[in-house]
């Protein structure tokens, strides 16, 4: 049973147009068959590689995973942290360690409850309004030339201190009763 049928196809492989003689035709020729395949069967190797690279790379991870005891270089590689930060958390005790001669250790069950018990302290729903009179404040500058102090000094002195700033337009006022505490301690 032969066919009459003479379509207008586009090969997939190199985009050329071409007459096709049946409706299930992808390819112009057979070269382009047979290159099309190759590709197919390339791009094919090309994954099961990179499948294969994947596993030996995550490998030592999943081996780590396994283990109940971690030194701290095992345990910065699983949690992708520095060494300095683990050993802070340690000393802050915030991570149980277990020193065996010159190696430590920690559990791993303790790396677990210390994200299972951590929770981020949320942020209060209504800010608190603090109001302030200029009159009952300093300018930076009005502090400057009063106590004869630098511009970095003061904005030290403030930050050591938690001292609020407050703004208003190009000025930076300052609580008088703050500042004279601390300024001008015989007062």
């Amino acid at each position: 049973m032969s066919s009459n049928i003479k379509l207008q196809r586009i090969c997939q492989h190199c985009g050329s147009e071409f007459t096709a003689k049946t409706t299930v035709t992808q390819y112009c020729g057979d070269k382009c068959a047979k290159r099309a395949y190759k590709a197919r069967q390339k791009v094919a190797k090309i994954e099961t590689s990179d499948k294969q690279t994947k596993a030996i790379k995550n490998k030592p991870i999943e081996d780590l995973r396994a283990k109940e005891y971690l030194s701290i270089a095992n345990a910065c590689q699983l949690l992708g942290l520095s060494r300095w930060t683990l050993w802070r958390a340690i000393k802050k005790r915030e991570l149980t360690a277990a020193k065996i001669g010159r190696s430590t250790l920690i559990k791993r069950s303790d790396i677990d409850k210390l994200f299972e018990l951590q929770h981020l302290p949320q942020a209060s729903k209504e800010p608190i309004e603090i109001t302030f009179c200029p009159d009952n404040c300093y300018t930076l500058s009005e502090v400057q030339r009063l106590y004869s102090i630098s511009d970095k000094a003061l904005y030290d002195v403030i930050k050591r201190n938690n001292i609020p700033k407050y703004k208003q337009g190009i000025f930076a006022y300052v609580p008088k009763a703050a500042i004279d505490c601390i300024l001008n301690p015989q007062a």
